[in-house]
């Protein structure tokens, strides 16, 4: 691809600092420019070299923009896209890097109406449960999969500069609608988070919930690392997404239906069939996930 000379990242966090580190690492941006809510991420996001310039929502950051990134929570975006479309260039390319894509492609056809062509949906799978400017890191994409779900209209020159620098991130780059994106997530990455929340805040509200934390150990430390993610980012995903969420979740309540009958009867057969059934699948997930 050609180099990105300017790079916008709204939001110097993990996703849209890891982004930044990744490209410059690869030598395919020239400057990068950070926005965001938080001055103290921005000053820490510039000791770390992660972006070379602390930017605004002004025509000094997006006029003359390459490539904006939005790496905001799904419940920001409609504020962000409505302060950047009369700021951003007519050549400036514009994506986002959020968990959930029908509402934001919705918000993006209300929101940046002449630039709407040049925005390209992304969703990068990828993260870990840290945030901020310093949890970020160059290789946080490698080796992983970016989903597009670009429009109809998408320009194809738009279309080729996200894909390509995300490739230049080290990433697999796939496309999918927009909808069935929602349906997959949910089942896969937004249930899941759901259900760390869920038990850690069982097990938290419990009387006795000081006692139960103290002889937790490797099994539920692993089982709820992700209820360590960011509160504000996955209460807007799961608001986003909660219709296909909710059918995850009805579905998900009918298999521990299935379970609990196994216990009632003390059915060891069929408990076992389910254990190995689902041993075997995820060790064959691993397998062909290398």
């Amino acid at each position: 691809m050609a180099r990105i000379g300017k790079l916008v990242v709204v939001g110097v966090g993990l996703i849209g600092g890891s982004f930044a580190l990744a490209l410059k690492e690869a030598g395919a941006v020239g400057r990068v420019t950070g926005v965001g809510r938080g001055g103290r991420n921005i000053r820490r996001a510039l000791e770390l070299k992660i972006i070379d310039a602390a930017g605004a929502f002004d025509r000094a950051t997006f006029a003359d923009a390459d490539l904006a990134l939005l790496a905001v929570p799904v419940g920001q975006m409609r504020v962000v896209m409505r302060a950047i479309a009369p700021l951003i260039g007519a050549k400036t390319v514009v994506t986002d890097a959020g968990s959930t894509k029908e509402d934001v492609i919705a918000l993006a056809r209300r929101e940046l109406k002449g630039g709407l062509a040049r925005f390209v949906p992304g969703h990068p799978i990828a993260g870990t449960e840290k945030s901020g400017a310093e949890s970020a890191f160059a290789g946080l994409y490698r080796g992983r999969r970016v989903v597009l779900t670009p429009l109809a209209g998408t320009e194809p020159r738009a279309l080729a500069l996200v894909r390509s620098a995300w490739r230049r991130c080290g990433a697999s780059v796939s496309e999918l609608q927009a909808r069935e994106h929602d349906r997959v997530l949910a089942a896969v990455s937004h249930l899941p988070h759901v259900l760390a929340y869920a038990l850690v805040d069982q097990v938290a509200r419990a009387k006795n919930a000081k006692q139960l934390f103290s002889f937790a150990a490797g099994g539920f430390r692993d089982f709820t690392r992700i209820a360590a993610s960011h509160p504000e980012m996955w209460r807007d995903i799961c608001l986003a997404n909660r219709r296909a969420l909710l059918a995850e979740l009805a579905r998900y309540g009918g298999e521990l239906q299935r379970v609990r009958k196994m216990l009632e009867r003390g059915d060891a057969r069929a408990l076992h069939a389910l254990f190995s059934g689902a041993r075997g699948a995820r060790d064959r997930w691993l397998k062909d996930a290398q």
